[in-house]
């Protein structure tokens, strides 16, 4: 597959961030913990240089946490800070206030020296599409203040939002980049969600995650729907659609509804916890 999506919304909000992120004094950038490499935006680094960072890796709770501790300690040894995070819990984010505080201790260092006392720490929150970002923002503010949804591409523009005296967040749109130069990456982001399906071919797309499970997490399609995994990538698909109830008149199946229905459970952590990148 040749996975490319770059909404033109993208291009003027990426040019919009060049500007925004020279207000702020913090980065914080949220990735799907399943696919940490190839949900970083290579942008942001260059966006983001000299500023403090802070990582989330969201949606944790889906992700193998043998690979969330590996992913951790990778992105800290870049001396970026790291929180691992479930976006739908609000005491997930308990302990973000104080990496927040140690994450910008020169800042609020050189504030004191100048006698600049309690002012508010200034952050933009960056991500790809559908990576949670508003979700974040409303769980760590108790309160909906960002709009959400389950597709890419639900926050158009960016909206400051105050967060008790401290801290001051812009939200910004998620951007992917003009180009992946890795068919992975955009597999990968695909599988996740952040590109969206109708442009998708989602039962090639199905055999690229059933190819991966088979390798990396024997056993897992066998449990959630009891099938031979030792069968070829299409067979096992055709099964899943049988155990779906996916049939179509005649014989056989409909091969877009079994994909969809191993997609979705994927997404949603039915099939259990699972990673798609190590570091």
């Amino acid at each position: 597959m040749d996975i490319q999506w770059y909404p033109g919304h993208m291009t003027k909000a990426k040019r919009q961030m060049t500007e925004d992120v020279k207000l702020v004094d913090l980065v914080i950038e949220l990735l799907d913990a399943r696919v940490p490499f190839s949900s970083r935006n290579p942008d942001i680094d260059t966006l983001a240089k000299n500023k403090a960072r802070i990582i989330i890796l969201n949606k944790s709770d889906l992700a193998d946490e043998a690979q969330n501790r590996a992913w951790k300690d990778h992105f800290e040894k870049t001396g970026i800070h790291v929180l691992m995070a479930d976006a739908r819990k609000a005491n997930t984010f308990r302990a973000l206030s104080s990496i927040v505080t140690e994450a910008c201790r020169e800042k609020i260092e050189r504030d004191a020296r100048k006698g600049i006392k309690n002012r508010p720490i200034r952050a933009m929150v960056v991500g790809i599409p559908n990576v949670g970002k508003s979700t974040f923002i409303n769980s760590y503010a108790g309160k909906a203040v960002a709009k959400t949804g389950n597709t890419p591409g639900v926050t158009k523009g960016r909206q400051w939002i105050r967060l008790g005296k401290n801290l001051e967040l812009l939200d910004t749109p998620g951007i992917l980049w003009p180009k992946f130069e890795d068919q992975t990456v955009g597999e990968h982001l695909a599988l996740i969600g952040s590109v969206n399906d109708n442009i998708l071919d989602i039962a090639e797309l199905s055999v690229v995650l059933i190819a991966f499970l088979k390798e990396y997490y024997p056993g897992v399609l066998n449990d959630r729907y009891e099938l031979d995994e030792t069968k070829e990538r299409a067979e096992i698909l055709y099964d899943i659609g049988v155990r779906r109830g996916c049939l179509v008149r005649g014989s056989g199946i409909s091969y877009e509804k079994a994909a969809k229905a191993l997609l979705d459970d994927f997404r949603s952590g039915k099939l259990g916890r699972i990673t798609l990148e190590r570091p």
